[in-house]
């Protein structure tokens, strides 16, 4: 069977969920990767509150679609981030509490365990049994060097180990808790995070001593405009792929004003060297990767990360689901030569 194709409902929480599910099924998904943020999934209510579980699942089953994976992104980028005003905005005022640095950064850390917990809990309440798929929370890390992306004032492998070993030692007993509920942990490599391309996420592995709970959350978007081979990445990382984004970007459309770096522009500015564009629509090659997924069997969701800040979201989701459901296939599980040989025929 193809692979189901689900939403990540991220860049629909200003929707409620009751509101948000009959059109995710009416756009032809067949289930929703939930954000930990907006109403979408609560970590504490699903963990003090056995019934909430229970009744999120009434709620997906009852619009006919089916749930993988949830996403703790916004949470995760506390964990190892210089923290400031930025992500006061984006996380629970739990977790915010009086916004002292290193405080904030341990209560993301007790977040996503809890995050880790909950995602099992809710896993083991679905009503026709848990997937074959292991359950995996997807996220952010956040990364205490990102600021020293660029080797100015000098850098050293010394100053930038100090990165990977603060990652380590945050992560590393939030790892532990992912292993003792049986959830993977998937690491959505992207820029500002500890690992952002190809070299940094072999690192980053290294780092916490190939946890088996650590992986990624495959996204070829944010590796083709920085000139990361995003084949690449799935064929180097072959045990690793825990989740799929499906999600697309155009890169050299803009008029050489603006690069790689942004420019300090908006989303949508003309300028741009680059920008999310609904799947499909972008510069990466998709057929590509389905090639490759299927070469190292993974059998999870495709799921289906919508941005496009010049569509209109219900028809560019729609568009995507389609695009994805077509350029999907079952992988061959036979020799297409096989009926050469005598004894096959």
């Amino acid at each position: 069977m193809s692979r189901p194709v689900t939403l990540f409902t991220g860049q629909w929480a200003d929707l409620p969920l009751e509101e948000l599910l009959p059109e995710v099924k009416k756009m032809g998904y067949d289930g929703v990767e939930l954000a930990c943020w907006g109403d979408h999934f609560d970590v504490d209510a699903a963990l003090n509150d056995d019934n909430y579980v229970v009744e999120k699942w009434k709620l997906l089953q009852s619009h006919g679609l089916d749930c993988f994976a949830i996403s703790s992104h916004l949470v995760g980028q506390a964990i190892c981030d210089h923290i400031d005003e930025r992500h006061k905005a984006i996380i629970p005022e739990s977790v915010w509490g009086d916004g002292d640095p290193e405080g904030v950064r341990q209560r993301a850390a007790q977040e996503m365990a809890n995050t880790a917990r909950a995602c099992r809990k809710f896993i083991d309440a679905r009503p026709c049994g848990s997937h074959d798929f292991t359950p995996v929370v997807n996220g952010f890390t956040g990364s205490s060097i990102w600021h020293a992306l660029y080797a100015f004032p000098p850098t050293n492998q010394e100053y930038l180990q100090k990165g990977f070993d603060d990652f380590a030692n945050r992560f590393a007993p939030i790892l532990e808790v992912f292993d003792e509920v049986n959830v993977n942990f998937a690491l959505e490599v992207h820029p500002t995070e500890i690992a952002f391309d190809i070299a940094s996420a072999e690192r980053a592995l290294e780092a916490v001593k190939n946890h088996p709970r650590f992986g990624f959350n495959y996204d070829p978007s944010h590796l083709g405009y920085q000139g990361v081979d995003y084949v690449k990445f799935i064929r180097t990382f072959t045990d690793r792929i825990y989740h799929v984004h499906m999600k697309d970007a155009w890169w050299g459309h803009g008029d050489g004003t603006v690069g790689v770096f942004g420019g300090h522009t908006d989303f949508m500015d003309a300028r741009r060297f680059w920008d999310f564009r609904s799947v499909g629509r972008g510069d990466v090659n998709f057929e590509d990767i389905i090639v490759a997924l299927n070469d190292i069997r993974y059998a999870g969701p495709l799921s289906v990360e919508w941005e496009d800040g010049r569509m209109d979201r219900i028809h560019g989701g729609t568009e995507s689901c389609a695009f994805v459901k077509a350029l999907d296939f079952p992988r061959n599980e036979i020799a297409f030569d096989a009926a050469f040989d005598k004894e096959n025929q």
